[in-house]
């Protein structure tokens, strides 16, 4: 369990709070990389084989590579709706300069696919699809601004989750560890965490959420991790999910996925013991605290 949990604080590097990158055994498609910037701080990175989504977790960002400059206007907080994002193709020098006090994630991804990269792109949020997945108790606000047929990129896959309190999602738990044609791609996957109290709690409240990853007897892996802001949970393979929002204290997850497949999609498969949830929905309403938004 620990080699795949990595709670705030234990993977820094550098000017990094949270550094997730190859020099992890075991880790090979994806990165994450966080930095808590001043105003008008900034950090400079080569790119190299990696293509880069740059995504304001707060505050506000300008970022230049490959000839290109774009504002990114961001947001108070990860819990006040989506933000715009930008995409920095691999082979390029990328520079994120802080507008205002912020946190900036680089979400990466080895580029192997393309022969030609993709350019660099900037998506504003009002672009961003937001999607209502699931219902009842399992209803979430899923912000695709990096899945195939939104952003043009050569292997990553990226969203944001945000579970409202005493909901779970990633759920029905699901794997997505090999190439079956048409069925499930084979992504390992990031989840990075911040944890919210809801409106009205007290001072001295402990946002906390929970996450679980299980194997098979064949590829074993078992983690129950509890989960504060800043800390990532990597999911090399197996059955993932239910990410878990206590009462209390709404859950946003970024996820990071890329794989060694020639296709660049997000196919899954659900643990065929729990699958059956799914069809349970059709009889339940979405959450109505849902899409979340506004300052936390």
């Amino acid at each position: 369990m620990n080699r795949w949990v990595r709670p705030y604080g234990t993977a820094a590097d550098g000017p990094f709070e949270v550094s997730i990158t190859g020099a992890i055994e075991g880790w090979r498609h994806t990165s994450l990389r966080v930095a808590t910037l001043a105003a008008g701080e900034e950090l400079r990175l080569p790119t190299g084989d990696t293509e880069i989504i740059v995504v304001p977790l707060y505050g506000g960002a300008e970022v230049t590579a490959a000839g290109h400059r774009a504002r990114l206007a961001g947001r108070d907080s990860v819990f006040a709706g989506p933000t715009d994002i930008a995409y920095v193709p691999p082979g390029t020098d990328l520079t994120v300069r802080a507008t205002a006090p912020a946190r900036i994630a680089l979400c990466g991804a080895r580029a192997a696919k393309r022969r030609t990269p993709p350019q660099f792109s900037h998506l504003k949020a009002a672009d961003v699809p937001v999607e209502l997945r699931g219902a009842g108790q399992a209803s979430r606000e899923v912000r695709n601004f990096g899945i195939p047929g939104v952003l043009d990129a050569d292997s990553i896959i990226a969203c944001e989750v945000v579970t409202p309190a005493g909901n779970w999602s990633s759920y029905p738990p699901h794997k997505h560890d090999e190439e079956r044609d048409g069925v499930e791609t084979e992504l390992e996957e990031i989840y990075y965490f911040e944890v919210g109290p809801e409106p009205g709690a007290p001072d001295g409240a402990d946002p906390v959420g929970y996450h679980r990853v299980y194997g098979t007897a064949e590829r074993p892996i078992d983690v129950l991790a509890e989960v504060r802001s800043g800390d990532v949970v990597l999911v090399p393979h197996g059955w993932h999910g239910p990410a878990m929002a206590p009462p209390g204290y709404d859950l946003y997850y970024l996820n990071v996925m890329a794989g060694p497949g020639a296709t660049r999609a997000w196919l899954i498969c659900d643990d065929p013991a729990h699958a059956w949830v799914r069809r349970s929905w059709a009889g339940q309403d979405v959450d109505p605290r849902l899409p979340i938004g506004g300052s936390r």
